[in-house]
């Protein structure tokens, strides 16, 4: 199914013009054990319904950003770049390890 994606830089394009980078996450604090470590990086919610997302411009102009989408109908309530996001500060998709 193909949806269209606002680019907070380069307006509406269709999704295949972007990258998924994942569900947004907090990356544990200090020196996580070896069970906090994989349960950051192989463990995700999956939820169905509203979801907060990374997602990167890859046919464009490369920016992160943020997007809000419901995963059963593929509707995108909201797009942001990080520091315009509602809601508290997300860990930057590089730094995080969301990058691929």
């Amino acid at each position: 199914m193909s949806y269209v994606l606002t680019c907070p830089n380069c307006g509406p394009r269709e999704v295949t013009d972007f990258g998924f980078g994942g569900e947004v996450t907090t990356r544990p604090s200090g020196h996580p054990s070896p069970r906090e470590l994989n349960t950051y990086i192989y463990f995700r919610r999956n939820v169905a319904g509203p979801q907060r997302e990374w997602w990167v411009h890859r046919s464009g102009c490369g920016a992160w950003f943020l997007a809000e989408r419901d995963t059963r109908t593929n509707e995108v309530k909201w797009t942001a770049l990080p520091e315009d996001a509602p809601g508290a500060a997300t860990p930057d998709p590089v730094s995080s390890g969301e990058a691929r």
